[in-house]
């Protein structure tokens, strides 16, 4: 069976689908959020994204290349969960680490305009112009979120395999459709597939260890590592031992290489 991604805009239903369909699977239900609180790297609630993706971009000018080192470790770490199959995932942008994963089913949920308008006005208890002020300014910042990060439209449908609209359909309905989705031959585990997404989560992996050195490449096949980085030369002797150091024990790595770039 594959793994599944769901993506939604804001309060879209895709929580409360994720959850449904994993229990209809017996798969585990792992969300963005979830993630992030166990994040060692980064203990910012900010960095949650509820409705303040304008803050956190803040937040991230912060640290010393704080974009880049998110990313790494917030990849990572789904990519990790990702390894023990069986996983439906929800949250923003996932689908994008494993664009490439052929038995990963991503799947993004949308409503119809007026009744996320009604639902916003009795959850927040606001008026209607100020409901569809509110969901417009939330969608449009986690399309801003996703350009910013990853230089992708969350709205773009080709990153998607499937897409379902709640409102004639219902949230059961949903789930229904997305776990037969799931039988279909074109999502399933094959040995290329498993291999790359192995290479994946090992480059990632070993991207995030190398936190101190947020500009290095990292590649991986078949528990092979190249990393490629630049530095000055008089550098080059302390980068490689540190290095040494840090990958020295790491699971599935069987052996690495180091290229140093020319440094201008």
């Amino acid at each position: 069976m594959p793994i599944i991604t769901i993506s939604r805009g804001s309060y879209y239903h895709g929580k409360s689908i994720a959850h449904k369909l994993a229990k209809k699977l017996g798969y585990t239900c792992l969300s963005r959020d979830k993630i992030i609180e166990n994040l060692e790297e980064f203990h910012l609630p900010e960095i949650k994204l509820l409705r303040g993706i304008n803050d956190a971009f803040s937040v991230l000018d912060r640290f010393p290349h704080g974009k880049t080192r998110f990313i790494t470790t917030i990849k990572s770490a789904i990519l990790q969960q990702f390894l023990s199959d069986n996983v439906v995932y929800h949250g923003l942008v996932g689908h994008h680490f494993v664009r490439n994963i052929s038995h990963v089913l991503k799947v993004r949920i949308i409503a119809d305009t007026e009744s996320r308008v009604s639902d916003e006005m009795a959850r927040e208890n606001i008026s209607e112009e100020k409901a569809r002020y509110i969901l417009k300014k939330d969608d449009e910042e986690r399309r801003k979120w996703g350009m910013f990060l990853h230089g992708i439209d969350i709205m773009d449908p080709e990153t998607y395999n499937l897409i379902l609209r709640i409102g004639h359909l219902s949230e059961d309905e949903a789930v229904d459709i997305i776990a037969n989705a799931a039988t279909l031959p074109a999502f399933q585990e094959t040995a290329e597939s498993k291999s790359t997404l192995v290479d994946s989560a090992l480059a990632a992996l070993v991207s995030r260890e190398l936190f101190d050195f947020p500009s290095s490449v990292v590649a991986a096949e078949k528990g092979k590592v190249k990393i490629s980085l630049k530095a000055p030369e008089s550098q080059q002797p302390v980068i490689r031992d540190r290095i040494d150091q840090i990958l020295s024990n790491l699971e599935g790595l069987e052996e690495f290489t180091i290229q140093f770039e020319p440094y201008f």
